[in-house]
């Protein structure tokens, strides 16, 4: 695999770390953080599993509604001043865990972390390099997206260590510290922007056909609903496998330290997907890589529901780890190659709040099959059918828009 020109990283080098700052920001706000001080919380307020997971999911729908509203504020603010902002909500939000009183606090409280974690950051780095790059976009998009990969490989075991010398408030608490920590250094980073809103609409890539497509006339495309289903469901069973490792190591037999012991090695082979999928894209588009990116995951679930023993686990995870290292980068590429980047911050909101919808409702389904006597692992090869499907669909929906004529121009 061909490493990125070390002279587009120093060139660039500001533009690219404020994207990995903010995509690594989102860390605090992600199922993989915020379920490491799950025990704690259900302690704390008498909650069962499946309330945790109600309260969890409720907090996680509001900021996917909240998301189709605020999506649209990187289309008319300067990364610089909305990173910031973001960065302070995240850190009211961490410090709102370190202080909630009551179970309808909690709610509020993982809408705060969820909107700004989940949603807002994730979108708004996405969106930063997809606009200041074109021809070097995938690269661009590869290098922010690390930024979460270094989240989930950082912050949930350093902050587990620091379990038995802080109680779980102060550790939000340290959080909201160090998510504050990064306002200054985004601010320094990005004291010039790549591409000022100031400048004319020339600086904004166009979409398919030549277009700049708002976010309503995509709503009325075809070709976006048939991406829709592609987009939740890695959302969907990722966070549920995530939220139910517990059960899910009982089902398979492991002990759940087992089971835990693999997530390094699917970090791994999720980092190299991210640097692979971000060359790929600027060699051959985004198109070839979203009919192809659910394949892996595909096999990966058949592969973890079917087998037995930890060497078939492990393989079944690295599997779902390729597609999950390339999910972010390949469609975030895909809605600025194919609906232009004037209007990508209230596009790709729509279906980054999708996403966050998927996320609140794959635990509580999956949850619910579980608690009607289907274990997870039996519930896995229908997750595999589903992606199958998913990109039938999607392929289709590709076929249909070159039919029409609308294929999008590459820069």
């Amino acid at each position: 695999m061909q490493i990125p020109d070390p002279r587009f990283l120093r060139s660039n080098a500001p533009w690219l770390s404020a994207g990995f700052l903010i995509a690594f920001g989102s860390g605090y706000g992600q199922t993989f953080f915020i379920a490491v001080f799950a025990a704690e919380l259900q302690a704390e307020f008498g909650l069962s599993h499946a309330g945790w997971g109600a309260l969890y999911s409720a907090g996680t729908l509001l900021s996917a509604l909240a998301m189709i509203w605020a999506g649209g504020w990187a289309d008319r603010m300067r990364v610089r001043s909305l990173g910031a902002l973001i960065v302070l909500g995240m850190a009211a939000s961490c410090l709102g865990m370190a202080t909630v009183a009551s179970p309808a606090m909690l709610v509020i409280v993982i809408l705060g972390l969820r909107f700004f974690g989940q949603g807002m950051s994730t979108n708004l780095a996405s969106i930063a390099m997809a606009r200041w790059f074109a021809s070097n976009r995938g690269k661009a998009l590869a290098f922010a997206t690390l930024g979460v990969a270094a989240a989930e490989a950082l912050l949930p075991v350093g902050f587990v260590a620091l379990k038995p010398m802080m109680s779980w408030r102060m550790l939000w608490g340290l959080a909201a510290v160090l998510a504050l920590l990064a306002i200054p250094v985004l601010l320094v980073l990005l004291r010039r922007e790549r591409i000022p809103q100031s400048l004319s609409d020339a600086t904004h890539a166009p979409g398919m056909a030549g277009r700049h497509w708002t976010r309503a006339q995509a709503l009325r495309h075809p070709l976006f609903w048939c991406a829709l289903p592609s987009v939740m469901s890695p959302a969907i069973f990722m966070t549920a496998f995530y939220f139910h490792q517990v059960h899910l190591a009982q089902a398979k037999g492991l002990a759940h330290a087992q089971l835990v012991t693999l997530f390094p090695l699917a970090t791994l082979v999720s980092v190299s997907a991210v640097i692979g999928s971000g060359i790929l894209i600027d060699r051959l588009g985004a198109r070839r890589l979203m009919t192809l990116f659910q394949l892996p995951m595909a096999v990966g679930f058949a592969v973890l529901g079917l087998g037995t023993g930890l060497g078939l686990a492990a393989v079944g995870l690295m599997l779902m780890a390729a597609t999950m290292g390339g999910f972010m980068t390949v469609a975030s590429a895909f809605w600025a190659e194919f609906y232009g980047t004037r209007h990508m911050g209230s596009i790709r909101a729509g279906a980054a709040s999708a996403m966050v919808l998927g996320s609140a409702i794959g635990p509580v389904v999956t949850g619910a099959l579980i608690d009607a006597g289907v274990p997870m692992d039996r519930q896995m090869p229908l997750y595999s059918l589903i992606f199958l499907v998913n990109t039938v669909i999607l392929a289709a929906g590709f076929a249909a828009s070159a039919r029409r004529g609308e294929t999008p121009v590459r820069v």
